[in-house]
């Protein structure tokens, strides 16, 4: 399913709409075939207008079995058709995902006057359509393909194109070692599945959809995961400094590993570390060599790393910690997205250890965020925690491709000569920052470690005073980040204003428009610098009469922020694993803002 949606969302992109996608999968790598937990699904949502989230209710939906249909019928808007491979509809399949016995959902009265249910006998016609006497497939091959069925149905329904989903095929399976026949398969079934739609008559029409008009450009299909990845990339190149990636695999963060290990003609440079641990302290040690240190992981994984992350705070070295987020605590649900790192990002380390936090929106927006957390580390020379999460690494959506001579140089400074005496913890008056000196560099010698540091030697100190100034210029050379990044930008006018920060963007922008529609006038804004905050931030809080922040989370961001401005924000929170949805959402802010709670 993965795979079916993915290829869509290719030819969604190829048509020149505005698309955003929602991957939904199991945890288990071999999840029960026909469970209600092994469901994976794929959702897409595509216009001629801008769009800012994959939807709440869905047109159209295939289940493949009835474990499929039983999990996301809700999801459905009423009135909308629901495409059902009617051979898996069978007792065997009923009992494994819970229905009772005797009961056949197709057949239910309720269900078919809400739905248009369509029963396309997909195992049976994929068979006839890819089996033949002089074939020596396999009927396990054969039976693979029935996804390329259905992908066909709904290429044929939404008028999209299958001839570039084709050639992808040909392109993929032909590079592999004795699987051009596997292309082939799956040339006929999705050729099967385009002109069974063509015939069926139970369809209720077909389907078009205009090109969105886009800013002008060049344009690419891209997930958080990869824009991570191209902007990691970037910024070592602006910088003019190799980057190390090293990390354990964890989901939802492990395509990041995946795509930078192909970039070595870049100088990038990746390891998969035995576990979280020594991944960040390769990165470290790079760090320390005078490359771009970077190790990336989730909530648990983050954990694991604290200790490590203290040391780079003390010893005053750039590091890069990519942190995309996942339900917790411990396993929690690996696959579903959540916000609820932030406290741990900025206060989950023995002693006052204070890193900068930046935070993501959007997948593309992951590229932008991936370039300012380099460029802030190496300027503050201090580790920066980018906040990505799952619900933004696995999704999609059009990114322009920018233009990379006009992005910035990332400004690198090393020491070459050493003054009459070198002093590694001699601050920058302007950034508070240290200087970043080179092992091996003649003169340079200093000490490291994760004992106190002397002002401005950096020899070991366990002066009590010295260390409550230490601990100061830690924390003061964050606060000076304030002069370098943007400030908060307020969209709309009302005397409310509703404030986001991370992947709630999309729910919260869409949100807005229907609250306009419904005769609400908000404002809104969103964060993606935490520590520090944007320095106008508190001006602009007091300027509304109502503060509204929803978070994926109990209100993590809500409490600092109150306790920090002094500022009654109203929190709407959402535990539920996946983003707001946007209807929800809405009379959520309505309630509020007409003095109900939620």
């Amino acid at each position: 399913m993965q795979l079916t949606g993915s290829h869509f969302t290719d030819a969604v992109a190829l048509a020149g709409h505005d698309f955003s996608t929602a991957p939904d999968f199991p945890a288990e790598i071999r999840a029960p075939r026909g469970t209600t937990f092994g469901v994976s699904g794929y959702q897409v949502q595509f216009s001629s207008n801008e769009i800012h989230t994959p939807g709440d209710l869905v047109n159209a939906m295939v289940a493949m079995n009835p474990a499929g249909f039983k999990t996301n019928l809700e999801y459905v808007e009423p009135g909308g058709i629901v495409i059902v491979n009617e051979d898996e509809f069978n007792k065997s399949n009923y009992k494994k995902c819970g229905y009772e016995e005797g009961y056949n959902p197709l057949d239910d009265e309720v269900i078919n006057a809400k739905y248009k249910i369509c029963r396309v006998p997909m195992s049976r016609l994929t068979r006839e359509s890819l089996v033949s006497e002089d074939s020596d497939i396999s009927i396990k091959d054969v039976d693979r393909c029935r996804n390329m069925f259905a992908l066909g149905i709904i290429s044929w329904l939404y008028s999209r194109e299958i001839d570039s989903t084709i050639e992808k095929l040909h392109s993929y399976f032909g590079n592999l070692k004795n699987k051009p026949e596997i292309a082939e398969l799956n040339e006929k079934a999705i050729k099967a599945g385009y002109y069974f739609g063509e015939t069926a008559e139970f369809f209720p029409s077909q389907y078009e959809v205009a090109p969105a008009t886009l800013q002008a450009g060049e344009y690419r299909r891209i997930s958080g995961n990869e824009a991570i990845v191209l902007g990691l990339a970037t910024a070592s190149t602006k910088a003019g400094k190799p980057l190390v990636y090293a990390s354990y695999p964890i989901t939802p963060a492990s395509e990041v590993l995946h795509g930078l290990a192909r970039l070595k003609q870049f100088g990038v440079r990746t390891m998969q570390a035995e576990d979280e641990i020594a991944a960040v302290m390769i990165a470290i040690g790079a760090s320390f060599a005078g490359q771009i240190g970077v190790t990336g992981t989730s909530g648990p994984g983050l954990a694991l790393k604290s200790e490590a992350i203290g040391l780079a705070v003390m010893m005053e070295l750039p590091l890069i910690v990519v942190n995309v987020q996942r339900v917790g605590p411990a396993t929690g649900m690996p696959t579903k997205t959540e916000q609820s790192d932030l406290l741990q990002t900025m206060f989950g380390r023995p002693g006052e250890c204070p890193v900068i936090v930046v935070a993501a929106s959007s997948p593309g927006n992951c590229f932008q965020m991936a370039i300012e957390a380099v460029r802030l580390s190496i300027r503050a020379m201090c580790p920066v925690i980018f906040l990505s999460e799952g619900g933004l690494g696995n999704a999609a959506e059009p990114w322009l491709i920018p233009d990379i001579s006009e992005i910035p140089t990332i400004e690198v400074v090393h020491p070459e000569v050493a003054e009459e005496e070198f002093l590694p913890y001699k601050r920058n008056e302007e950034t508070g920052g240290r200087p970043w000196a080179v092992p091996g560099t003649p003169g340079l010698e200093h000490r490291v470690g994760g004992l106190e540091k002397q002002d401005g030697t950096g020899g070991v100190s366990y002066d009590h005073e010295n260390h409550a100034l230490m601990t100061k210029y830690r924390a003061e050379k964050i606060t000076k980040l304030q002069d370098v990044i943007p400030d908060l930008v307020v969209e709309g006018e009302g005397d409310t204003l509703i404030l986001g920060w991370g992947g709630t963007r999309g729910s919260i922008l869409t949100a807005a428009t229907l609250l306009e529609e419904r005769g609400i006038a908000v404002a809104t804004a969103h964060l993606h610098y935490i520590n520090p905050f944007p320095k106008n931030l508190g001006d602009v809080l007091k300027q509304y009469k109502t503060v509204i922040m929803p978070e994926m989370n109990t209100g993590q961001l809500r409490m600092l922020l109150r306790s920090q401005f002094l500022v009654d924000i109203q929190g709407i929170q959402n535990l539920c694993g996946r983003s707001f949805f946007v209807e929800e959402l809405a009379d959520c802010i309505e309630t509020i803002v007409k003095g109900g709670a939620t």
